[in-house]
């Protein structure tokens, strides 16, 4: 295995300190056991090149499912369970605002022992505690999406009131994952964007997600650490704020959603962007040499002298993906962003 860069390696990249190797991140997204035919051949992969950081997933509620030891450590109450035949996006778990007391009231507890998983960090690498459902994609699993997209307007305050109890809620994880793990740095996800625009205006953002983040991010570093956010689809138009807000690193920007030239030369200064890689087209239909020249694309357009720039995956790894396109990708990489000796 190659020799993997060191958390402090790691986080002069991210706040732009200099850079003399871009971290390679792929294995975060990629997935050996979707790969069914080549799962062994994917893991030998992992295994041969570079690792960057390691994660680790806090183990927040489920949706239903509550352990033996806590049957309250869910999002629904006792007795629910997805409807068949409706999609994620569809399913209700808050019926109506008016009768939502009871959800509040039995709010699963931070505190809860298993939160934090066991696990063995390796002092010299970077790590991520991350988790899935931030603020946005908790909302409409729990009230479905027509609901969550008129919610802003017709219950702004039930809005807030289930954002700052999902904040409270994340900053003490964020202090257990700090205790008790170590961790360097925070990865949640929240799509936000359509592959043309965001779900939402500017405004709603600035009213119901920016104070919110602000939290999460200024907890991040009062701890010392950093927040990484994944957030799909075109999200340019809340870029600036989350700046402000003192975002650390931002994923994927999608590609065929956002110009990423713009993107490099109005944020890149500014914004660890952890570039992800094309998974819908690139990975499963391209060729190998499709995939140098976007590796090849991906370095010149967002590397810089001073970091800021990290390379993955656009999302997780999917069973058509070509084992051949995976070695290209790491194979060009270690070439064109002169990451390791050979």
């Amino acid at each position: 295995m190659m020799e993997n860069l060191t958390a402090q390696q790691v986080r002069d990249v991210i706040e732009g300190r200099g850079c003399t190797q871009i971290p390679v991140l792929y294995d975060l997204w990629i997935y050996p056991s979707v790969m069914e035919k080549e799962q062994a051949q994917v893991e030998a992969m992992l295994e041969k090149y570079p690792r960057d950081v390691q994660e680790v997933f806090l183990r927040f509620p489920d949706m239903y499912d509550a352990p033996e030891e806590d049957g309250d450590y869910r999002w629904a109450a006792a007795g629910g369970k997805h409807r068949e035949g409706v999609g994620l996006d569809a399913d209700v778990v808050i019926e109506d605002w008016e009768d939502a007391e009871e959800f509040f009231e039995r709010f699963p507890s931070p505190d809860y022992p298993g939160l934090i998983p066991e696990f063995q960090k390796d002092g010299e690498r970077y790590l991520l505690a991350r988790w899935w459902y931030l603020y946005f994609e908790r909302l409409w699993s729990l009230r479905g999406m027509e609901n969550a997209l008129t919610d802003f307007y017709l219950y702004p305050e039930e809005v807030h009131r289930l954002f700052g109890k999902l904040t409270d809620f994340y900053v003490r994880a964020m202090e257990r994952a700090k205790e008790e793990l170590d961790a360097d740095g925070f990865f949640a996800s929240d799509d936000i964007g359509t592959q043309n625009s965001p779900f939402f205006s500017l405004e709603i953002f600035r009213e119901f997600f920016k104070p919110y983040y602000k939290r999460l991010c200024d907890k991040a570093h009062d701890l010392g650490m950093h927040f990484w956010l994944h957030t799909c689809g075109n999200v340019e138009l809340f870029l600036e704020d989350f700046i402000e807000i003192g975002l650390d690193v931002i994923h994927p920007i999608q590609k065929n959603t956002m110009d990423e030239n713009e993107i490099a030369r109005k944020y890149g200064d500014r914004l660890c962007i952890f570039a992800g890689f094309d998974v819908q087209y690139l990975m499963a239909f391209g060729t190998p040499e499709e995939v140098r020249e976007e590796v090849k694309h991906l370095m010149e357009t967002y590397k810089r002298q001073d970091g800021r720039f990290l390379m993955t995956m656009g999302n997780g790894s999917t069973p058509d993906w070509k084992i051949e396109n995976l070695t290209a990708l790491y194979e060009a990489s270690l070439e064109y962003g002169r990451l390791r000796k050979r």
